[in-house]
């Protein structure tokens, strides 16, 4: 399954940041950003399991980062 989030991270040494936080905290999951897009992507990958989106949502505001589930159509 693949969650999509937008988010206002705007470089590279925040989103590493980020990531490295989720892979600590969410090891079951596949995380990457997409900073080219507009809506500054994070995707969220897990292996048949549903996504923990609060738990991603609670760790990415920790950052001081504004994040929220992408919905389509948007």
């Amino acid at each position: 399954m693949v969650e999509i989030f937008r988010t206002n991270v705007k470089n590279k040494k925040l989103a590493g940041k980020v990531l490295k936080a989720l892979h600590l905290h969410l090891p079951a999951f596949k995380f990457n950003f997409d900073l080219d897009d507009c809506d500054r992507i994070l995707r969220a990958q897990s292996n048949g399991c549903p996504v923990a989106c609060r738990e991603i949502i609670q760790i990415v505001r920790g950052y001081a980062v504004e994040i929220s589930v992408w919905e389509e159509g948007h």
